[in-house]
């Protein structure tokens, strides 16, 4: 029989091989912010034609020209989605001009500024949402597993479960960070939107082998609290790995033919699910095994001296 509890230590490992390099990027280089965290402006431009690299590198001069600090530029089919420094109607007007020159037809499906007022509203909401779902998941895990029996304690199982929750925030944010210093991509709306989906996910895929552990407590007797959490982790992995599995195939779907402007938040989708799916599996359970061991130690200890 499998022995994941047994090799603990080195799923832990793991995984903290993957959230350091991006927390020393995060603490480095940070996160690079999109114009609805910072401020700017975005432009949406539609062509007769199949939009080219020469077409966007036009697009691009013309922008440099009215000397705005421009990001990535994203495009798909005969559209162009261009995100850069606040710029006025006249800057926009001339841009627009210009490429109406070069390319018969094109028009501006939208044009918007976005104050830097409003972007650190969002980025206030989005840290409180992440939050109050923390909240809330421990209030919800505490109250349900209310009845495991000792000494095990609901309370262990929601912090373990937060834990694993914040493991998969760091691996997304640290990827992210990595992703924006070495290919400038940016962060957005949709990406707080992907963090907190990744999190339902993951916090989901734990209660399931939580309950499963729950059960199997009530259950048995005479096992050790390590052979119980495993078997349950064995009970429920299959699921855990199918359920991440068809999801993963949705999403490699949508990122072959979603388009560009989907793109990265697709791919946050499939980062958050893994993590997710792994963090279930190999950190939350194992971490109650940890903690249980520890108190056991901590108190065989104090009986001595006592």
């Amino acid at each position: 029989m499998l022995d994941i509890i047994k090799r603990k230590n080195i799923y832990f490992l793991i995984s903290l091989l993957v959230i350091i390099p991006g927390l020393v990027s995060l603490l480095i280089f940070g996160l690079k912010l999109s114009i609805e965290f910072t401020g700017g402006s975005r432009m949406t431009l539609v062509f007769n034609e199949k939009v080219s690299e020469k077409t966007v590198k036009q697009v691009r001069d013309q922008f440099v020209k009215e000397k705005l600090v421009i990001g990535p530029i994203s495009s798909s089919d005969n559209t162009i989605i261009v995100k850069a420094s606040p710029m006025s109607e006249k800057q926009d007007a001339r841009i627009l001009s210009n490429l109406k020159k070069e390319y018969k037809g094109v028009r501006q499906e939208s044009f918007e500024n976005i104050g830097p007022t409003i972007g650190k509203e969002t980025t206030t909401k989005a840290f409180y949402s992440v939050a109050l779902a923390s909240i809330l998941i421990v209030l919800y895990i505490a109250i349900s597993f209310r009845k495991v029996p000792k000494p095990t304690s609901s309370f262990r199982f929601g912090i373990c479960a937060i834990i694993a929750l914040l493991h998969d925030v760091l691996v997304l944010m640290g990827i992210f960070s990595l992703l924006g210093y070495f290919f400038h991509v940016e962060i957005d709306s949709l990406f707080i939107t992907a963090v907190l989906t990744a999190i339902g996910f993951s916090v989901h895929d734990t209660i399931v082998v939580f309950d499963r552990i729950r059960e199997n407590l009530l259950k048995t007797s005479g096992l050790s609290f390590a052979t119980v959490v495993n078997s349950s982790i064995l009970q429920t992995i299959v699921r855990s790995l199918n359920t991440s599995f068809t999801a993963i195939l949705v999403l490699i779907a949508l990122l072959l033919f979603g388009g560009d402007s989907i793109q990265w938040f697709v791919v946050a989708l499939l980062i958050g699910i893994i993590s997710g799916t792994y963090s279930s599996i190999f950190n939350a359970a194992p971490l109650l095994v940890l903690w249980h061991e520890w108190d056991q130690r901590r108190k065989r200890s104090s009986s001595k001296k006592t």
